[in-house]
């Protein structure tokens, strides 16, 4: 969860808001959608910042805290029976969740700074590899081995910062998954992370109900825009997933170093 945190945005704020911004903002949310429809994950890589931008990270947080689980339970369920492994998922998914509780608790007073670029240098370094040796791929066994302190370290840059793809998604992106076998998995890790982050975040004051309600306006678009990601998902061959995943890394490698020097 990030540590900086701006002024809650009320309803009066929204409604006064000028026309292109609500206009920027419900396409942040199509955008957002999209991008998960499409390759299962990316929600709020794509959303947050924007969110951000336009009202305060905060918000942005609160907003996407609640249309990333939904999202994910419904891709969890969807994707059930593509999930040939339940018990790395489990593994993997609750070994997030302690993460997160850790992360939250041990990582919030270390810099933001350095662990941002750490976590950016290792996503650029494996982006560089993966399209210089695009054959290489991580073994399930090793991946079997891995699984837990993979999801450790996704749970902990995920309560540290909240974003775990830089552990997550390379880590998933390694093992060269079919593409409903790795969205099934991952919405499953985010699904058991967030219904410990929504939890804190309401705690901390920062969710409120106000977003919930934000959430209910937001959900039609963004759900439609999943559905069409989705639909455009079925001509995209095994290849183009695995660029488009590299090129959501290399998104998020680029964020976080944008992040680290604001």
């Amino acid at each position: 969860m990030p540590k900086k945190l701006g002024m809650p945005v009320d309803l009066g704020q929204i409604l006064n808001l000028q026309a292109e911004t609500l206009v920027i903002a419900l396409a942040a949310i199509l955008l957002a959608g999209f991008v998960k429809g499409t390759t299962g994950v990316g929600a709020p890589v794509v959303g947050v910042p924007i969110l951000t931008a336009l009202f305060d990270i905060a918000f942005a947080v609160a907003i996407f805290s609640i249309l990333n689980l939904l999202s994910n339970i419904w891709h969890t369920i969807a994707f059930r029976d593509k999930v040939p492994n339940k018990s790395f998922v489990l593994r993997f998914a609750f070994a997030g969740a302690l993460g997160a509780i850790l992360g939250s608790l041990l990582l919030a007073s270390l810099p933001d700074a350095p662990l941002m670029l750490t976590m950016s240098g290792v996503v650029l370094f494996y982006v560089g590899f993966k399209l210089t040796k695009p054959n290489w791929k991580l073994s399930r066994e090793a991946g079997d081995r891995l699984v837990i302190p993979a999801g450790l370290l996704g749970g902990l840059l995920q309560g540290a910062g909240g974003l775990s793809a830089p552990a997550s998604i390379t880590f998933l992106s390694a093992l060269k998954l079919p593409r409903p076998e790795f969205i099934g998995t991952i919405s499953a890790f985010f699904c058991i992370m967030s219904l410990f982050q929504i939890p804190t975040l309401a705690v901390l004051n920062i969710l409120k109900l106000e977003h919930v309600l934000y959430c209910g306006l937001a959900l039609l678009p963004f759900g439609l825009a999943i559905w069409a990601g989705e639909k455009v998902s079925r001509f995209v061959s095994g290849r183009l997933f695995d660029r488009s995943i590299l090129l959501l890394l290399f998104a998020v490698a680029v964020l976080l170093i944008s992040r680290s020097i604001a």
